[in-house]
């Protein structure tokens, strides 16, 4: 029988109220206090709490106060990455991001999501031991190369391919491809340019 991170790693619908994933968020959310309040300047500090949250942390990765997120374990960072202040990670589900990233300041990342049907949305007899909504969640992926910016949301499923640049207060409803300017709501290619070596 699948455990409830199993499920929600699966991309099923799970139940927030299990106790290992209360038991990760309440871990995580202790831990992000800490990271948000460390002197700006203990740069060790910081990373050292990073490293314990996220799932991976590459080198020379800078994440800015107040970063929020939920169980932190399925953030996976590579090298040379900047998350900007006020950054909101949900990651319920994996969220990848790789290397040579800039995510500007206010930037939303969203894994979990809820049926638009209602009577799937909603819990049919609940009780308190269970969460009050039903809830899945997919997993997003952020290319090599790629600039997110300020205030630009992603929405679950969601592939940013290498090099492509999101304009600010984007809101990325479907995967976008390498290569690309994409901006507005719903967020669209604009633009496609050449990325190749000179």
């Amino acid at each position: 029988m699948k455990t409830e991170f199993q499920k929600c790693m699966d991309g099923e619908i799970f139940d927030g109220k299990d106790k290992e994933l209360a038991e990760m968020t309440l871990k995580t959310k202790r831990l992000l206090v800490k990271l948000n309040s460390t002197d700006y300047a203990d740069t060790k500090q910081k990373e050292a709490i990073l490293r314990e949250m996220f799932g991976h942390l590459g080198e020379n990765v800078h994440v800015d106060i107040n970063f929020r997120c939920e169980y932190g374990k399925n953030i996976f960072v590579g090298n040379k990455v900047i998350i900007n202040m006020n950054c909101t990670f949900v990651d319920n589900n994996r969220i990848e991001i790789g290397n040579n990233v800039l995510i500007a300041s206010n930037v939303q990342i969203y894994t979990a999501t809820h049926s638009t049907n209602v009577k799937e949305r909603t819990m049919q007899n609940w009780d308190e031991s269970k969460a009050i909504c039903n809830t899945f969640a997919l997993p997003i992926k952020i290319e090599d190369n790629v600039w997110i910016g300020g205030g630009a949301i992603i929405l679950p499923g969601v592939t940013i391919g290498r090099n492509s640049v999101i304009g600010a207060g984007s809101v990325v409803t479907r995967s976008i491809p390498a290569d690309c300017v994409a901006v507005g709501n719903p967020c669209r290619v604009i633009k496609h340019m050449n990325n190749e070596p000179d």
